[in-house]
């Protein structure tokens, strides 16, 4: 069903981005429609942290309470639960549609999609352990796993083949824990680039091919069990980066928007406007620098961004 209602903005994706992203319309009273499909990447997440008055909160808790502020405060936003599976811009509007057919029109578009973490594709086992023995970021969480007897950093690809990425994440766990295990799931070049890096008597690498994860009781304990059948290893947690897509890949396609090296939507600084004019990029979905920080900053100023264009446009029509 298409609508004849144009909102001032529409944004996809109602994560920490697009969030402050709306917020920061509705403070100069703009209309903006968040299109919120329910799907996040932190789902499996129960804590949140390095945000301030936020630390060691559930994910769900703090969009909710963003979602009920802006809801209970501005009159000019609106939520819709829909997943966008098209947009598109034509005469000079966006238009995003949602699985059902229904058309959401906007003079500014908002890619708030985010990424989607490629777990079923990495070590067997992987998925069942992620967020609860499986830890992508020792910032978000690690902490919590302090004082483990030894903790493991596995190696994916091709996201985590960097020696000396490898090594600063070892060094990371081993505040964590007692020692830590590099594992390289059978890539023994990698496991010859990554030994002379190694100072600590601590941290050490093993290049064994890996059959599978499990994990123990219900975490964090993380069993290894090794290809060629030798004895299975047990970390007090695993540090790994799986392999990740965009999920606005299918949407820069369709509104042709240019894209960087390391598969971001690509935006112009400060204000995060992607290629095409008046289509903005927030979050993960426009950085490599993946955090709920650097999500709310970038979606506060493609708000701004959106802001100055459109009063700019309301003053050349005289409807300022």
């Amino acid at each position: 069903m298409e609508s004849n209602t144009v909102h001032d903005a529409v944004v996809i994706g109602a994560g920490p981005a697009g969030l402050s992203l709306a917020g920061a319309l509705a403070r100069q009273v703009h209309t903006v429609l968040v299109l919120d499909s329910g799907e996040y990447r932190n789902e499996r997440s129960q804590h949140m942290h390095n945000v301030a008055g936020w630390d060691h909160v559930d994910p769900a808790v703090f969009r909710a309470k963003a979602k009920e502020d802006l809801q209970r405060r501005y009159a000019s936003v609106e939520f819709q639960s829909a997943k966008a599976v098209e947009v598109r811009k034509v005469d000079n509007i966006f238009e995003a549609v949602d699985q059902e057919g229904n058309v959401y029109k906007g003079r500014k578009l908002g890619l708030a999609t985010g990424v989607e973490d490629l777990i079923a594709a990495e070590v067997e086992g992987f998925a069942e352990c992620w967020g609860r023995g499986v830890f992508h970021c020792l910032f978000c969480h690690g902490f919590e796993e302090r004082g483990a007897p030894s903790a493991g950093v596995l190696s994916t690809s091709p996201l985590g083949q960097h020696p000396a990425q490898l090594v600063s994440i070892a060094r990371m766990a081993k505040r964590l824990s007692d020692q830590v295990t590099i594992y390289t799931n059978g890539n023994h070049t990698l496991a010859a680039q990554i030994s002379p890096l190694i100072r600590s008597s601590k941290i050490s690498v093993d290049a064994r091919p890996i059959a599978r994860l499990n994990l123990v009781d219900s975490g964090p304990q993380v069993r290894i069990d090794f290809a060629d059948g030798s004895a299975s290893a047990t970390e007090g947690f695993v540090s790994s980066h799986p392999k990740m897509r965009q999920r606005a890949e299918k949407f820069a396609d369709e509104l042709g928007l240019e894209m960087t090296d390391a598969g971001n939507v690509k935006v112009t600084a400060p204000f995060n406007e992607t290629s095409l004019k008046g289509c903005f990029a927030v979050g993960d979905a426009a950085t490599v620098m993946e955090s709920v920080i650097e999500a709310m900053h970038m979606g506060f100023f493609a708000g701004v961004g959106c802001v100055a264009q459109l009063q700019e446009e309301m003053e050349a029509r005289d409807e300022l």
